[in-house]
């Protein structure tokens, strides 16, 4: 698979695609809910389509160069687009960052663990990463609940890390290394 060209990615509820000009209302839609905001680091608010716009054309710029594998989360039952998530990838280190938002319509259904998991399978099979790792705000500890779900292990806090509309916030980082990947779902190779 070239690094400058995603697949479409598939789980039992979900397609995980590149994005197409066409998401951006709808991304623009469920980013710009205050709360989505409130419990990410890069997405501002308010957030408007030609935001989403310019995330769509900035995603495909570090695709094209390696950077980036971020996907679109579709219900493949609706065909709607519900979230994003992606890597953002460190090749002379070979590790990447993973990051993901769900709309909140969609929240405590399952969908962020499912993708997540597909992505570290991704970026171990078919980036061979050496590890993946993650952080969230201390304020969203659902994003650290799937984390864990999917088998990231608890580095540590960076202690002010951020700040989020003028308050200093804690981040808490996780992370997975390609042999606990394997040895968690019984892949040796």
């Amino acid at each position: 698979m070239s690094p400058t060209k995603l697949p479409t990615l598939e789980t039992e509820r979900l397609l995980l695609r590149p994005f197409e000009t066409t998401d951006a209302a709808r991304i623009a839609l469920l980013a710009g809910d205050r709360e989505i905001a409130a419990t990410t680091l890069r997405i501002p608010h308010p957030y408007k389509e030609e935001d989403a716009v310019k995330f769509i054309e900035a995603v495909g710029k570090e695709i094209l160069k390696g950077k980036s594998a971020v996907f679109a989360i579709i219900l493949k039952e609706t065909g709607e687009l519900i979230g994003s998530i992606g890597l953002h990838i460190d090749k002379d280190h070979e590790n990447a960052e993973m990051g993901y938002w769900v709309g909140k319509p969609y929240w405590g259904k399952g969908y962020c663990t499912e993708s997540a998991s597909k992505i570290l399978e991704y970026g171990f099979n078919n980036r061979n990463l050496h590890k993946i790792h993650a952080h969230f705000m201390e304020c969203n500890p659902a994003s650290g609940r799937v984390m864990e779900k999917i088998g990231m292990f608890c580095e540590g806090t960076l202690r002010e890390h951020v700040k989020k509309w003028g308050e200093f916030m804690n981040m808490i980082c996780y992370s997975i290394l390609i042999q606990e990947f394997r040895g968690q779902n019984g892949n040796s190779s």
